[in-house]
C-alpha cells in the first residue's frame, strides 16, 4: 500500500476509527490470552480478519500475503520449540505430536493473526485516523505526535539517502556494492543529513505556531450509536471465542 492510502484509509470502515480501533485491542488482548497449548480454541480467533477484512473494502487473500512478511522473523523465534519441549500434547492417527510443536504453530498463528488485525485497522483508517483514535484513547500526544512524524518524515529520510546514493553514481561508483568500511561512512553521512534535515523542519513548524500537537489530532468526531452496538457485539463474539464451550474446529487428540 502508497503512503497516501496509509494516510487516509480506504474509507470502507462501517464503523468509526476509534470504534475499529477498540475493536483491534480487544481482539489482541483476548487472543493473545488464550493458553499456547489450546490452538483448537486459538484458531476462532482467525474467523476475524477472515470477516472483517471484506467488510472494511478489503481483500483478505491480500492481507493474509501481507502478513507473511514477517513469517521469517517468527520461524527464527520459535523453531527451537519442538527441541526443548519433547512432551507429547495429543495424538493424530497415531503419531504423538509433542508441546513444542503445538507452542510453535501457536506463536505462529498468534503473530499472523496480529499482523492481519493491524493491517486491517491501518488499511481502514489510515494512519492519522489511527493517531487521532489513539489519542482520544488517552495516549499522551508527544507519542501520537512522534508516530505522525515519523511517518511523515519516512520519505524524507528516503529521499536524503536517494540522494546519497545519486551522488555516489555521479562520482563513478556505478559498479559493485559498497565496502564495509564505505557503509560506516555512508551512515553517518545520512545521520548527519538527517539530524540538520530534522532542525530544519523543527524551526519551521515553529515559526508556523507548533505547539507540539499537530493539529489533525485535535479533531474530535462523535461517537455514533452504531460504533455502541458493534463495538458491544463484536466484543462478545470474542468473549465467546475465549471463554465459550465453542467445538473445536479441527479435532485433535
Amino acid at each position: 500500500m502508497s503512503l497516501r492510502a496509509m494516510h487516509s484509509g480506504t474509507g470502507h470502515s462501517p464503523i468509526s476509527a476509534l470504534a475499529l480501533l477498540i475493536v483491534t485491542l480487544l481482539y489482541l488482548g483476548l487472543m493473545l490470552s488464550v493458553a499456547p497449548e489450546a490452538l483448537a480454541r486459538l484458531l476462532w480467533f482467525a474467523l476475524y480478519p477472515i470477516v472483517m477484512a471484506p467488510v472494511a473494502g478489503e481483500d483478505y487473500g491480500h492481507i493474509f500475503c501481507r502478513s507473511l512478511v514477517v513469517l521469517p522473523f517468527v520461524l527464527l523465534i520459535g523453531i527451537f520449540n519442538p527441541i526443548y519441549q519433547t512432551e507429547p500434547a495429543f495424538t493424530v492417527s497415531g503419531v504423538i505430536v509433542s508441546r513444542g510443536w503445538v507452542t510453535f504453530v501457536s506463536i505462529v498463528v498468534r503473530t499472523l493473526l496480529s499482523v492481519q488485525a493491524l493491517l486491517i485497522l491501518v488499511d481502514s483508517v489510515g494512519f492519522v485516523g489511527l493517531c487521532q483514535s489513539l489519542h482520544r484513547i488517552g495516549v499522551p500526544s508527544v507519542l501520537t505526535t512522534q508516530l505522525m512524524m515519523v511517518y511523515r518524515y519516512m520519505t524524507v529520510l528516503l529521499q536524503e539517502s536517494l540522494d546519497m546514493t545519486r551522488a555516489r553514481q555521479a562520482r563513478g561508483y556505478r559498479g559493485g556494492s559498497m565496502s564495509l568500511s564505505m557503509w560506516g561512512s555512508y551512515c553517518g553521512q545520512l545521520f548527519l543529513r538527517t539530524v540538520a534535515r530534522s532542525e530544519r523542519v523543527h524551526r519551521a513548524m515553529l515559526a508556523r505556531g507548533f505547539d507540539g500537537v499537530i493539529p489533525v489530532l485535535k479533531e474530535n468526531k462523535t461517537w455514533s450509536g452504531r460504533d455502541t452496538a458493534a463495538v458491544i457485539v463484536i466484543a462478545s463474539i470474542f468473549i465467546l471465542f475465549r471463554w465459550g464451550p465453542l467445538p473445536a474446529l479441527f479435532a485433535l487428540g
